[in-house]
């Protein structure tokens, strides 16, 4: 009897359906983190490619977050900028500007002064003064009756170094770098076999005026350059002998 009953009784058995168990719910993790970290790569990338301000103002953030957010709100109320570098460009144009109109009454000044001076009459009509693009350039150009250096010589004339030495003394009034540049017609110079070139001849021109500007009151630590650049900026490409390619270039360069 025990045998037919045992036989006969049903076996149940539990099927479990799966539905992912504990590990259903692990990629999403796994996804969250990954899109998490190229977020945080893309903002490294960002600020490394920014300004110093922006950089500081950055870090700032995450020294101060509370303190960002009050600064934040001042922003909001337009009272203030609390990141530095957010209208750098504009601020920058605008000090361009500034400095421009600077050079311009600098140039006007020394101009008048030039034309004033009785040492200079008649050698100042060889100076022209204007903007350029690296800043406010001042050109000595040779004249048909008068010039700056003994003909193929580095030898500069009396009345060159005083003129010079003036435009020292006024520029040194100034903190912006210099530039001086030596230029020559194409003339070739009698080199004998020694390989001097109107290219040696230009920049040694060119320190004598930098000595000059030093003599007359300019610190040396304010010449960023000297150039010497013979005769390939001409300024007559018509005459390339003319004596208007003849000349020494001094910029007092934009600060930026």
């Amino acid at each position: 009897m025990s045998d037919q009953s045992s036989e006969s009784a049903p076996v149940i058995k539990k099927v479990h359906k799966g539905h992912g168990g504990h590990h259903g719910g692990a990629w999403k993790v796994a996804y969250a983190d990954f899109v998490t970290a190229m977020m945080a790569l893309f903002i490294v990338l960002w600020v490394l490619g920014q300004s110093p301000e922006v950089i500081e103002s950055v870090a700032g953030y995450f020294k101060d977050p509370v303190g960002f957010s009050t600064k934040s709100k001042v922003l909001i109320e337009g009272k203030a900028n609390p990141v530095p570098g957010m209208n750098t460009r504009e601020e920058e144009e605008k000090r361009h500007e500034e400095e421009k109109a600077e050079l311009e009454k600098v140039g006007e000044k020394l101009n008048k002064e030039l034309r004033t001076d009785t040492q200079l009459i008649g050698l100042a009509d060889q100076v022209k003064i204007e903007l350029v693009d690296e800043g406010l350039r001042i050109e000595l150009t040779d004249s048909e009756k008068d010039v700056f250096f003994e003909v193929g010589t580095t030898a500069m004339k009396n009345n060159a170094r005083i003129l010079i030495q003036k435009i020292g003394a006024e520029i040194s009034k100034i903190p912006n770098k210099i530039i001086v540049e030596g230029h020559t017609d194409s003339r070739q110079y009698n080199n004998i076999g020694t390989g001097y070139s109107n290219f040696e001849l230009s920049s040694e021109r060119a320190l004598s005026a930098k000595r000059a500007l030093v003599s007359g009151g300019l610190q040396e630590r304010r010449i960023d350059e000297v150039r010497g650049y013979a005769d390939t900026r001409l300024r007559s490409q018509n005459d390339p002998l003319s004596f208007i390619n003849r000349r020494i270039s001094i910029t007092v360069k934009f600060h930026k």
